[in-house]
């Protein structure tokens, strides 16, 4: 169909429009964002809290209920006798407060039925007193605590004992309650020596003079004498030689662990010699 030329205007009008208007919005760019956006790009956007684990945190460990109980114990009652051998001899002559004293058990102590101390068990102390025998009067005397017990296998335990019981100390020493060592007695020497001297004496003036006179001046002298070496001369000493037995008086309870006293033998006495007898030390005249 042949289009008028007014027609064909109008139609090359439309084209060109057609064609042009995609031109044109490109070179116009994208439309400004809207100030509601604009506002959004200055703030950023809060941080989201971390999300929990749906795992709940494990609880902290509690600790096993420990026994509370406390450990078994064997007491050893107030008034046990322990018999003792003494390893080094002591003597009012030299001894000192605060001296050292070693012993060492020679029975075991059993506590229902099961060896408590058995024997060849240590003892250790010290000297609390120690006097010396007066030269007229008073007797020697010597006073020892017991401080310290060690068993066998070095189960080390306080200890609170005193001496007791008669000692076996090979002279004339007696023990009294309180664990007092007292020493022998020497007035019948005493009486032998001014008897002696008086009755020399007596027999060197009868000779002299020939007379009962002159007996009797002589035997004066001779008592004279007799009590001069007596005033001079200390009594005897105290001592617990080497090998003294006695036994060991508990003033308190002792408690031991039952786990550390487990023993299945009466253990082992000791095998050192009692001390030989001695015979009264003083001799003062040659007669």
């Amino acid at each position: 169909m042949k289009l008028s030329r007014p027609q064909r205007s109008f139609c090359s009008t439309l084209l060109a429009l057609a064609l042009g208007f995609p031109l044109l919005a490109q070179e116009a760019g994208p439309l400004p964002a809207t100030s509601e956006a604009a506002s959004d790009s200055q703030y950023p956007p809060p941080k989201q809290a971390p999300q929990q684990s749906a795992v709940p945190a494990a609880s902290p460990a509690v600790p096993a209920a420990t026994d509370s109980k406390p450990p078994a114990r064997i007491q050893v009652p107030t008034g046990t006798h322990i018999p003792l051998v003494l390893h080094n001899g002591i003597s009012t002559r030299s001894a000192k407060p605060g001296d050292p004293v070693y012993f060492e058990t020679l029975f075991p102590v059993m506590i229902d039925g099961r060896v408590a101390i058995p024997a060849g068990t240590y003892i250790s102390g010290e000297v609390t007193e120690s006097k010396r025998p007066g030269r007229v009067k008073g007797r020697a005397e010597l006073m020892v605590k017991l401080t310290n017990m060690i068993l066998p296998n070095a189960y080390q335990v306080d200890l609170n004992a005193s001496p007791g019981g008669a000692a076996g100390t090979g002279g004339g020493e007696t023990m009294d309650k309180e664990g007092k060592v007292t020493g022998d007695s020497d007035k019948a020497s005493d009486a032998g020596t001014i008897a002696k001297t008086t009755a020399a004496g007596a027999g060197i003036g009868a000779i002299a003079s020939r007379s009962a006179s002159g007996a009797g001046i002589g035997a004066g002298i001779g008592a004279a004498v007799g009590l001069g070496a007596v005033l001079l001369s200390r009594g005897p000493e105290a001592e617990l030689p080497r090998g003294s037995t006695l036994d060991a008086v508990i003033n308190r309870p002792i408690l031991l662990d039952a786990d550390k006293v487990q023993f299945t033998s009466p253990g082992q006495a000791s095998t050192l010699p009692g001390p030989p007898n001695r015979e009264p030390q003083r001799s003062r005249v040659p007669f």
